[in-house]
């Protein structure tokens, strides 16, 4: 097989099956002209003149880069050749256009020109229309009326529009910390008495808290006396500078008592009385809940010592959880919805005080506080809240919000807004603009609405974004063009460079379309430049199956527990074309687990001419294209084998072939003679490996003599085939 051959087979053998089909479809009927490559090389000079002179080219179904003048078979998989077209400006060829041609509904084999029923799937062929003309540029494609409703392509307009985000958070209820008071001692002594004798009691500013006992306030009552005893104003013979000094240690001692908690009608109380006291009352200073009591009555009562601690539950915090791409969104003072477990289905309202400067790094969220009102005191702290916020969002991401256009607002209270500028009610502070905290309205026409399209146009790979635009002057023609995003919105993306308003974009049937020009070797999502094949996705192998290791060994194959997941239609001949694959494959395997490395490799040789051999026109469908995807594995795993540096590479490549020789046994292997499959966990660093062999006792070629018998039977292959597993150590 000449190497132009081998390069088509290996790009199509790398292709997945539904892909192949639905861009073979495609190309068949809708390129204007098909793609022609250089001919074999074991094609004469005067086959490839006949190319170019005759009317007729024939092609296959499954290859179509081959194009022969006359029928016969295909070289690369013996398939019976189709008619695809006549040379244009021939009279065959305008022939050719006006009749009718049919395809297959499930895209299975291009255009043909006779009725019938599909060689693929069985499915009724239907009449499609025809076109020629020039291929076009290197990212454009063109599709006929028919070819676009099979595909089933849908375009939609971009489109200038702001976009509705909803960004989903969870978190708690908390006490508002700015609205916690704390009850302490003042003054060192005992507690006689604790009004308030456990937690969750209402309390209101200036009821009666704590009874004290402290003989420290006694000696500041008697001292409070005595300096009211030397103030005697108007007294003969009192010089005005005692009287002085005796007002101001008198008012000192009163500040005293004022920093120890005792109000001026307790002061009052004391001088009225004239005597001194060694108790006094403690008030609450604020109202709310008592939520802690930190002391018992009777105890003995440092200065500084907490006794309560009160909270106003009629204002409370939500404390949520933002993922760090939604911050986009979020902004001080925005309105945020939430509901809670207890109360399913009503719905809360609070606002935006505080986004946390820090991400969390185990959880990647941000803290996003929310301030809210509860004066009928149904929120309780520590309940789970489900909130939501909603932001129409503008260009550069700016949040519109027409409520809070041209408004002042403080930055330390979000609920204080105002029409003008001004000072905060509670803090003092100095208002500031809402346009500086990052909202805009749109009714203010000094934003750009910014350009969008849906999340299904685009078609994202790392950091490109590729969409597929209608030319606006020739119908069903596509163009491939790679755009700068923006954020994802909901079910839409902002664009930021790469498209116009008014263009129309593919939203439905865009894969189909790059799949088609992945297999043209044009630019597209995987290959930008072109000219290259799509990477491939063939169960992990490597790229240079010789060079595999131990340390870089793909996953295994997730279908070698699934012994019935294939039903194909095998003619017994075939089974005879598999034989000698399979007994070279026994022979490489015993040759592994006795570590003879020379044999191993002799007989992955005679394994790849075993291959070599088959013949492939035996089967049909389902059944010829499964085999051409193992056969293919195995060539690629076997010459890794032939060509292996070491025993422990070979292994490598052992563990590969065998996963395609595995499901190959299955279906084409209705040999005499029962093979076993077996399976070591150990191998590769525990990623497991399995294996065929003939005796019924583990024979391991991934460790040789150094764990000979390490593997277990997972279940028997062939005529006489044994259900069950067993353990062949």
């Amino acid at each position: 097989m000449n190497p132009a051959s081998n390069k088509a087979m290996t790009i199509l053998s790398k292709t997945p099956i539904p892909l192949l089909v639905v861009v073979v479809f495609v190309l068949g009927y809708t390129f204007k002209g098909v793609v022609s490559t250089a001919p074999p090389a074991d094609m004469s000079s005067h086959e490839h003149a006949s190319d170019e002179s005759s009317e007729e080219i024939w092609t296959c179904s499954m290859h179509p880069q081959i194009r022969l003048p006359k029928p016969g078979k295909c070289p690369l998989c013996s398939m019976d050749l189709i008619l695809a077209t006549e040379k244009p400006g021939t009279e065959t060829a305008k022939k050719a256009k006006s009749e009718p041609k049919y395809a297959c509904s499930m895209f299975c084999v291009p255009p043909m020109p006779r009725p019938g029923k599909c060689p693929i799937c069985g499915m009724e062929m239907v009449e499609v229309e025809d076109t020629g003309g020039d291929e076009g540029a290197p990212r454009t494609l063109t599709l006929s009326a028919m070819a676009q409703k099979l595909a089933e392509i849908e375009t939609v307009p971009v489109e200038r529009n702001t976009v509705s985000a909803e960004i989903r958070m969870v978190g708690k209820i908390d006490y508002d910390e700015t609205r916690l008071g704390y009850i302490t001692a003042w003054v060192p002594g005992r507690l006689d008495r604790l009004y308030v004798d456990y937690t969750g009691v209402p309390v209101q500013k200036g009821d009666h808290m704590v009874y004290l006992y402290s003989p420290e306030l006694a000696t500041a009552q008697t001292e409070l006396l005595e300096a009211l005893q030397r103030i005697k104003p108007g007294e003969p013979g009192k010089s005005s500078l005692l009287n002085e000094r005796a007002g101001a240690w008198l008012e000192s001692i009163r500040d005293k008592f004022r920093l120890w908690g005792l109000t001026d009608a307790q002061i009052a109380e004391i001088e009225g009385r004239g005597t001194a006291s060694d108790n006094m009352t403690i008030y609450s200073p604020m109202g709310g809940i008592v939520i802690h009591k930190n002391v018992l009555e009777g105890s003995y009562v440092k200065t500084g010592t907490r006794i309560y601690t009160i909270a106003d539950l009629a204002h409370l915090w939500v404390k949520l959880d933002a993922y760090e791409s939604d911050l986009a969104w979020l902004r001080y003072g925005q309105q945020v919805e939430f509901e809670a477990e207890a109360y399913p289905g009503e719905t809360f309202t609070g606002t935006v005080a505080f986004i946390s400067p820090v991400l969390d790094a185990k959880t990647r969220t941000v803290k996003v506080r929310v301030n809210v009102e509860n004066l009928d005191g149904r929120l309780k702290p520590e309940m789970f809240v489900r909130a939501v916020a909603h932001s129409e969002v503008a260009a550069g991401g700016r949040v519109v919000d027409a409520e809070l256009a041209g408004k002042w607002m403080c930055p330390m209270h979000p609920e204080v807004v105002k029409d003008d500028a001004g000072s905060c009610d509670r803090c003092g502070m100095p208002l500031v603009r809402t346009e500086t905290l990052g909202f805009v309205s749109i009714d203010t026409g000094d934003i750009e609405v910014p350009l969008v399209i849906p999340a299904s146009a685009p078609l994202i790979t790392g950091k490109r974004a590729l969409v597929y635009v209608e030319h606006p002057d020739e119908p069903g023609t596509y163009q491939g063009r790679e755009i700068r995003l923006g954020p994802r919105v909901g079910n839409q993306y902002i664009v930021f460079d790469g498209l116009a308003e008014g263009e129309r974009v593919v939203v439905s049937g865009n894969f189909k379309i790059d799949s088609a020009m992945q297999i043209m070797a044009k630019p597209s999502m995987m290959s930008p430049e072109g000219g290259q094949p799509p990477p491939s996705h063939d169960h992990g192998h490597e790229k240079h199956p010789g060079k595999a290791t131990a340390e870089v060994m793909p996953s295994p194959r997730q279908d070698l527990d699934e012994p019935n997941g294939l039903k194909l239609d095998i003619p017994p001949a075939f089974s005879n074309e598999f034989t000698p694959v399979l007994t070279a494959y026994l022979k490489t395997q015993d040759a592994l687990s006795h570590d003879q490395y020379g044999p191993a490799k002799d007989s992955a040789k005679d394994l790849l001419a075993a291959l070599a051999g088959v013949d492939m026109s035996l089967l049909t469908g389902q059944a010829h294209l499964a085999w051409m995807k193992e056969a293919d594995s195995m060539t690629k795993t076997a010459s890794g084998i032939a060509s292996s540096a070491d025993i422990q590479t070979a292994r490598a490549s052992f563990a590969l072939l065998s996963e395609s020789m595995i499901v190959a046994a299955r279906c084409y292997g209705a040999t005499s003679e029962t093979v076993h499959r077996f399976h070591c966990p150990m191998a590769f660093g525990d990623r497991g490996g399995d294996w065929l062999q003939t005796k019924d006792k583990t024979e391991n070629p991934y460790f040789g003599s150094a764990m000979f018998r390490c593997g277990v039977k997972k279940e028997a292959i062939g005529r006489q085939a044994a259900g069950g597993t067993s353990d062949g150590r």
